[in-house]
């Protein structure tokens, strides 16, 4: 198994020992309270509209100590699991109900901003604590108490979560017979399509995290050293300067060019395509994201221009960012040297080929069972038997998606349906990929802000081409 021991003194210390960014990082401070205060102010008139006499916001935990949506850390910036009672008058406190699962934890950081009361419910159980009960039932129960104590118990309350809220949403359903629960997670959802300054603040720094990540991985890649080494010199250049998470991007290394990988002990050799996609880097609760290509020696004539197409469809739909632009015309502009090329005949994202499509009548399509030879990982007693992708073509059928807090999902795609129009202070992503199985991949992106006059490339810091490795080095 090609994982190294090291030495005191060498190893992963020595690979980085003469590594500078070539930019100063400057570390922005947490968002000011005024932002949580005009949220707020948003969303209870929202809830007004709405005929709610509350909100109730639940965020769940999904393991590794993370929260299972960011709806809580936009609203009050907490970080954690938690139950957040939102009474529509605006002389009424917030309660927050936390603490009721194993994967707690302590601030700093994530005290909250503009909460009242915060209830520890705890986790309960006769394995964990020798106790009767349930904590969803608990947390579930603490939350009509305090609804009934402002005068909701025959309500109209509006809730917002995610699947992890299932079970907690049927024990309240139980408790408040006489109140009316309406799912109403779009008020935060459209609250967050559009940045405002401080908040892109915050995705700044994350895509400058990116770029500083990258930018040591850049300076590791050579032969002879291996995946995880080149991701744990992006992991520690990012989150030294204040990154939250290792755990949101992926590599991907070998002499086709795949991406979308987990590291696994692959030795970089000459020939080989490497993509470090960074699917999301984390500051304050902000992230970024960004796509680059290093190519290992030389490569074949084909895989050149795979990287030539990809690397022009981002260009070209670049040049049409501004307020106004119709995101259906960003998107098929990138395509269009994929099409000059003969690798795609439209943009139509129903008619286009990718990666992880189904069959054309919607049925699900057999893996190709074939032998693949993988020297690293048969190294570990293990055999690649099978092509992946199963298909040719990009890896999703669109150019890109918005770009917003951990744990959040995309509020609008870049594709060829999208007939939205671009506005000041949109953030988002722009990708293009393309693969071709045991042939060849590329993946490239970076990430913009949409600006009175045009737009703000983030991840300016390392260019959207291909980064060169000389074989011998």
């Amino acid at each position: 198994m090609n994982m190294r021991a090291t030495n005191a003194g060498g190893g992963m210390g020595s690979l980085l020992a003469d590594f500078h960014p070539d930019f100063d990082f400057s570390a922005p401070l947490p968002l000011p309270v005024e932002e949580f205060e005009d949220r707020l102010r948003r969303i209870r008139r929202q809830a007004v509209e709405a005929g709610h006499d509350a909100l109730i916001v639940h965020a769940g935990s999904v393991g590794w100590f993370h929260a299972s949506n960011a709806y809580l850390r936009y609203i009050c910036d907490w970080m954690r699991e938690g139950v957040l009672i939102i009474p529509t008058d605006a002389d009424k406190a917030m309660v927050l109900l936390s603490f009721f699962t194993q994967s707690v934890l302590l601030p700093p950081g994530g005290e909250p901003v503009l909460v009242d009361e915060i209830w520890q419910i705890g986790p309960i159980g006769r394995e964990y604590a020798d106790r009767p009960g349930d904590s969803v039932i608990k947390t579930a129960e603490k939350c009509a108490e305090v609804l009934a104590s402002l005068g909701l118990a025959k309500a109209q309350i509006g809730r917002i979560g995610d699947r992890t809220s299932l079970t907690f949403w049927s024990a309240l359903d139980e408790l408040m017979p006489k109140s009316k629960f309406v799912a109403d997670n779009a008020i935060l959802d459209r609250m967050q399509k559009v940045r405002s300054l401080p908040e892109i603040e915050m995705f700044r720094a994350a895509a400058q995290l990116i770029s500083i990540g990258t930018q040591a991985a850049y300076h590791v890649a050579k032969s002879g050293v291996t995946d995880h080494e080149m991701l744990a010199a992006f992991t520690y250049a990012q989150m030294a300067l204040g990154g939250e998470t290792g755990d949101g991007y992926q590599i991907g290394i070998n002499e086709f060019g795949t991406h979308c990988g987990k590291p696994y002990g692959h030795i970089v050799r000459p020939g080989d395509l490497i993509n470090l996609y960074i699917s999301n880097v984390t500051y304050r609760g902000y992230t970024a994201q960004t796509a680059r290509m290093i190519a290992i020696g030389d490569i074949t004539s084909h895989q050149e221009e795979v990287l030539a197409a990809c690397t022009e469809g981002v260009k070209r739909a670049e040049k049409l960012i501004r307020p106004g632009a119709l995101m259906r015309d960003v998107n098929n502009a990138a395509f269009e040297p994929m099409i000059e090329r003969g690798m795609l005949t439209s943009p139509e994202a129903r008619t286009m080929p990718y990666n992880w499509s189904p069959m054309e009548d919607g049925g699900a399509r057999l893996i190709p069972h074939q032998y693949v030879k993988d020297i690293d990982w048969e190294a570990q007693g293990r055999k690649l038997m099978h092509v992946y992708p199963a298909t040719h073509g990009p890896h999703n059928p669109n150019l890109g998606h918005s770009v917003g807090m951990a744990g959040g999902q995309n509020s609008f795609n870049i594709s060829s349906h999208n007939y939205d129009r671009m506005e000041e202070g949109m953030v988002f992503v722009l990708h293009t990929q393309w693969l071709e199985p045991l042939s060849a991949g590329c993946n490239i992106g970076d990430m913009y802000v949409v600006t009175k006059d045009g737009f703000e490339n983030l991840s300016r810091h390392t260019p959207l081409e291909t980064h060169r490795v000389a074989a011998e080095a």
